[in-house]
């Protein structure tokens, strides 16, 4: 008898459908830089990854989740000890990487129902 597979699921809300430009392609909308919650999208014009601070991301960390994706460009860059511990003080880590890794994190921890939010600067 062979195996039987069922799919489960999509998770439900944003996803990043692709790569558009510089940005991320998100329910048919290009957006440059996003904050992403698992019930929305929403348009963000963040600092340089060294100037962060915890209200840049407050949209997002709204939502209360266990971690932020935080995507740093094109290339892989490290915030503030500060902006970490400020997050960690809440009880949300942080977890840093080019911005494409983050996106496709994203895909794969929301597939798995994880609630999670993400910051994702321009590529």
């Amino acid at each position: 008898m062979a195996p039987a597979f069922e799919r489960t699921p999509a998770a439900s809300g944003p996803l990043v459908q692709g790569f558009a430009g510089n940005g991320f392609r998100i329910g048919g909308i290009a957006y440059q830089g996003v904050l992403l919650t698992p019930e929305r999208a929403m348009a963000w014009d963040p600092p340089a990854p060294g100037a962060l601070a915890p209200a840049d991301v407050e949209p997002a960390l709204a939502a209360d989740p266990e971690f932020l994706l935080l995507g740093t460009g094109a290339a892989q860059a490290f915030p503030p000890r500060a902006f970490v511990a400020a997050l960690e003080a809440r009880g949300v880590g942080v977890e840093a990487m080019d911005s494409r890794a983050a996106a496709r994190a994203w895909g794969l921890l929301r597939g798995e129902g994880r609630w999670i939010a993400a910051a994702l600067m321009p590529l």
